[in-house]
């Protein structure tokens, strides 16, 4: 990829490590707090160790990278010949990470424009892949931010979750919608809303609301292009089972990533999540 403009991006992108590769993505990780051990997405915990902890109700918290951490990435990329820098983030009303790339990026060697995308998991990825794709055919930072934006401007997520605890645990959700779920014994479906994860529908079992959830995507996509992500975490037979299912489905259907999210978002949804990006071309 072109040298001039390079892309970082935070490690609840998810996108696969080839991908990164080949485009030349940088990604920061952020932290899960596991007891008193303070472990780096990615590469000190796995999602497994995470789901059983989960399921055993230990003490599990994430945090955002240090300042400190996104100025040595910034430093490093420079090294490698960058003369800018697009820092793309998830949402500024889910992590403190965009405040901690903004800070780092005032000291940083060369411009570095940092973006709240509004997004989190491939939502969040796709933007990173619409800006180095813009880097890679000579765009300026301010054309690779373009790209981002407009990528984010036609991409939707949308979750299910066995249940609500785990948010209400983490902040993300409302202790009174929480409570709510669990007494009607409902299954909620979820969806990014600006920036934030919001109740959408609630559904009275698993089979239902994973079947609302495939349709959901499937009108959002329509006949357009469109590339699909789909997430879980310890179900990964939902998961490929609704990839083949979309697979069938979406007429304009690009790309189709499968992945199991890492542990900073399995955190704060747990285990059976299963979400779905659908992501304009």
């Amino acid at each position: 990829m072109s040298r001039h403009v390079a892309i970082v991006t935070d490690s609840t992108a998810y996108l696969p490590q080839r991908t990164m590769e080949r485009h030349g993505i940088t990604a920061v990780p952020l932290t899960v707090v596991l007891g008193d051990q303070a472990l780096d997405e990615g590469t000190e915990i796995s999602t497994r160790s995470l789901a059983q902890a989960l399921q055993k109700r230990r003490s599990v918290t994430t945090s955002r990278p240090s300042p400190q951490l996104f100025a040595e990435t910034y430093r490093k990329v420079a090294e490698s010949g960058a003369t800018g820098i697009v820092s793309l983030h998830l949402s500024a009303e889910l992590s403190g990470t965009y405040d901690a790339a903004v800070v780092a990026a005032r000291e940083a060697p060369v411009p570095v424009r940092v973006v709240d995308t509004g997004m989190v998991a491939m939502a969040l990825g796709f933007c990173a892949l619409a800006a180095a794709e813009a880097a890679e055919t000579g765009g300026t930072v301010d054309e690779a931010v373009t790209a981002a934006e407009k990528r984010a401007s036609g991409t939707s997520a949308y979750f299910y979750v066995d249940t609500l605890d785990y948010l209400r645990r983490g902040g993300r959700i409302g202790a009174a919608q929480a409570l709510l779920g669990s007494a009607l014994a409902v299954k909620p479906l979820l969806q990014l809303d600006g920036g934030r994860i919001e109740p959408l529908e609630k559904v009275r079992t698993a089979s239902k609301a994973i079947a609302r959830l495939e349709e959901l995507v499937a009108d959002r996509a329509g006949s357009a292009p469109v590339d699909i992500a789909v997430h879980h975490l310890a179900a990964p037979d939902r998961a490929s089972a609704l990839a083949e299912r979309l697979r069938a489905r979406v007429l304009g259907l690009g790309e189709l990533h499968v992945s199991e999210v890492g542990a900073v978002i399995g955190a704060h949804t747990g285990p059976g999540l299963l979400g779905a990006v659908v992501s304009a071309r």
